[in-house]
């Protein structure tokens, strides 16, 4: 499976790799934050949308940000004051947690990455006029990226657009699917890269490389012996590849997540046969909401009990961003509806770094052992 090799190397350079791919195409690269951003408009446009996932050792970030703001948003400032972005043409905004809405205006003041623009979803998705004022933002959004970038975006380009992102979807839900068979088949931490690669890969590139692979993994998966107790990971993002290692040493095996930068970044279709720009608006109202958005008061806590049953884990491990306070406030409900399943959890709170990492093996060894 020699693919892995390229998405390995992608997930850990991003930035060379979206710096090299601008110099030998002349592809403009529009940065993004949350897997709530229309994706398939920027690709319509002729760009590349690239994932800011920040970095670690902040320094110019602390004048701009108080000390309780989450690693992912002082990373990504970070990142960006100190030039580590200058590649982009253009950062997208959505409407999230309120540390993003804050960071877009300081953003905004501050750096130099190209155009900006915020994208001010709904937050509450279970109603028609959220529906409708959803398919409103698309539209707006769609000409703001065709006056940012000088380009026109017709319904064939998002048709075009949609029904590529359908199949990249469709291809990580297959990896998905063979790794929770058989977690044997793939590590963890190649996974996380994959993950992390296609969200910053050139999409053409990205849809060979992952039909090529999900082909080689299908022929792999009656090869190899399953190996480890079973778990769920949720939270927002998980950026530490070492975490899926020392799971994997203490004898866990990940066979799912409920992540941002994981299964939720995948869920849902768009359908293609109905109005284009209703459709993308459908998909991003109806795939399960993160701890930003709004759609009823316990379905992030039942879909997180569905994927446990269906994946028959064991126990599913939390990892939050330290300081993520929408991820906190829901943690308490979701925690009671595991417990009345009798699925066993842990918290653990991450940052960007992992200074924490003999803690959080010996915390995850006990969890494992009592499984």
């Amino acid at each position: 499976m020699n693919n892995l090799d390229l998405f390995r190397w992608i997930a850990n350079n991003p930035d060379s790799y979206a710096r090299e791919l601008k110099k030998k195409t002349g592809r403009k690269i529009v940065g993004y934050f949350c897997s709530y951003t229309p994706e398939e408009v920027i690709v319509a446009a002729g760009a590349v949308p690239f994932r800011i996932f920040g970095r670690g050792g902040i320094a110019l970030a602390d004048a701009h940000l108080q000390a309780y703001s989450c690693s992912l948003v002082r990373g990504a400032l970070e990142d960006a004051l100190s030039g580590g972005l200058d590649f982009l043409d253009g950062v997208v905004f959505p409407h999230t947690c309120d540390s993003i809405q804050r960071l877009s205006d300081i953003w905004r003041i501050n750096a130099s990455t190209g155009f900006h623009i915020d994208v001010v979803l709904p937050v509450k998705l279970d109603t028609r006029s959220s529906k409708e004022y959803m398919a409103d933002v698309i539209k707006k959004f769609i000409r703001d990226i065709e006056k940012s970038l000088g380009v026109v975006i017709t319904a064939d380009d998002l048709k075009a657009s949609a029904d590529k992102y359908n199949q990249i979807r469709a291809y990580l839900k297959r990896i998905y699917e063979i790794r929770s068979e058989n977690p044997a088949v793939i590590r963890s931490s190649d996974l996380h890269a994959i993950i992390k690669a296609s969200m910053v890969m050139e999409r053409d590139i990205l849809l060979k490389e992952l039909a090529s692979f999900t082909e080689d993994l299908k022929k792999e998966a009656g090869k190899r012996m399953e190996r480890g107790k079973r778990v769920v990971l949720a939270g927002g993002i998980c950026n530490l590849p070492d975490i899926y290692s020392i799971i994997e040493d203490s004898g866990g095996a990940v066979v799912w997540d409920d992540f941002c930068t994981g299964s939720r970044y995948f869920q849902g279709g768009i359908d293609l046969n109905a109005d284009i720009i209703q459709s993308i608006a459908g998909r991003y109202s109806e795939r399960v909401v993160c701890p930003a958005k709004h759609s009823g008061l316990f379905p992030r806590g039942e879909h997180l009990v569905k994927i446990a049953k269906d994946n028959n884990a064991k126990g599913v491990i939390f990892l939050f961003l330290k300081f993520c306070d929408p991820h906190s406030f829901d943690y308490p409900y979701m925690k009671e509806m595991l417990d009345k399943e009798g699925i066993p959890s842990m918290l653990f709170e991450i940052e960007e770094q992992l200074p924490s990492e003999g803690q959080f093996k010996t915390r995850c060894g006990a969890f494992l052992e009592m499984l």
